[in-house]
């Protein structure tokens, strides 16, 4: 089984900077709030330290995430899929909404860079898997909450 997780350029530079955030400036502020609570003397009942020692937990469980994430990840050069005339991962799609008579442009990225409000949509969702290995002018069957909805592929490129 294939573990690797595909990243954009774009989203690799994204985790990697925000990983170095945590480490080189979340991680030592963390660690001097911790220290600063534990001048404060008696830690049973010092909540600014315990407060200091939850956020740092979950700033470590972060860093390891990330650190996991990037050793694991494979970069997919958009460029070179360009020679596909089928949906892959990076593709931007333009896709008609039968049904509402409506134009979406979707990119399929990965998990971590996928944010719809910006028109990308993560690889492992409905949408995407419903689009993959789809041609210009086939229609698409995508299965929603409120039941099928088919979407025809208008255009296909990888930028």
């Amino acid at each position: 089984m294939n573990n690797k997780i595909p990243m954009t350029k774009k989203g690799k530079k994204k985790l990697q900077k925000e990983l170095n955030n945590l480490k080189n400036i979340i991680r030592p502020r963390i660690i001097a709030s911790i220290s600063e609570a534990r001048a404060h003397g008696d830690l049973k009942e010092n909540a600014e330290y315990h407060a200091a020692k939850e956020e740092q937990s979950f700033c470590e469980r972060k860093i390891q995430e990330f650190e996991f994430k990037l050793s694991n990840s494979y970069v997919v050069d958009i460029k070179k899929m360009s020679i596909h005339k089928k949906i892959f991962f990076g593709a931007t799609v333009k896709i008609l909404n039968i049904k509402l008579n409506k134009i979406y442009t979707y990119q399929i990225v990965g998990d971590d860079e996928s944010d719809f409000k910006k028109n990308l949509i993560s690889i492992n969702s409905p949408m995407a898997k419903g689009l993959m290995k789809k041609k210009v002018n086939e229609i698409a069957r995508i299965k929603t909450p409120v039941g099928a909805v088919s979407y025809k592929i208008l255009k296909i490129v990888y930028i």
